[in-house]
């Protein structure tokens, strides 16, 4: 978790908002019914664990990008967009070191889903492959929505911090194209914790 710290301009606050954020909203889906059958407890708390992990392919980009100040240009962001494929592969050469336990490995696969697929998109626009609908694993549906709501409402060197309301009425916005309608419809029902958990771990 602290690697996944170190050279970001995101927060250590970040990633224990984010994995919280996650964890509602599978708890929520699994209250429903829904995620397939695949919400488990032990699932929950390897999503929990594997969630801090999101962005680890940014140990891969140079600080000139990963740290400006300033929005990116057309061919910075190119760039950056290169970080999931990175966490893929950090995550796949860990998972492939050796003789792991059953249970790290599970975890490994979840992380490396949420590195590789947190940007992808409900509509197929994302990247790194641009998988559609339940293409996309469902960690990292559930990834995609919790890290865009902690971006929204927090300073980032190209924007101020959205209100809760303003991120809610964003998120809500992008139902069906964006993000997974199911994983919305739990944002929705669950956004006074995520106000919770945002004011508790505020920057």
């Amino acid at each position: 978790n602290q690697l996944a710290a170190t050279r970001d301009n995101e927060t250590g606050n970040h990633i224990l908002r984010t994995r919280s954020f996650v964890k509602l909203l599978a708890e929520n889906l699994r209250r429903h019914g829904k995620g397939g059958g695949e919400i488990t407890d032990p699932y929950i708390d390897q999503l929990y664990e594997a969630a801090p992990l999101h962005d680890i392919g940014k140990i891969g980009i140079p600080d000139e990008i990963l740290l400006k100040p300033a929005r990116l240009t057309p061919p910075e962001w190119e760039i950056m967009k290169t970080h999931a494929r990175i966490g893929e592969e950090v995550l796949s050469a860990t998972e492939h070191e050796g003789h792991l336990p059953e249970s790290q490995l599970a975890l490994l696969r979840i992380a490396k889903e949420i590195a590789g697929g947190h940007h992808e998109r409900w509509d197929g626009s994302g990247y790194p492959r641009g998988l559609s609908g339940m293409q996309i694993p469902l960690a990292a549906r559930l990834m995609s929505v919790a890290d865009n709501y902690d971006a929204l409402t927090n300073v980032r060197p190209y924007k101020q911090a959205w209100s809760h309301k303003e991120a809610v009425a964003e998120i809500v916005c992008r139902r069906g194209t964006s993000f997974d309608p199911d994983i919305v419809d739990a944002f929705l029902e669950e956004q006074e914790n995520f106000r919770r958990i945002a004011e508790e771990l505020r920057d």
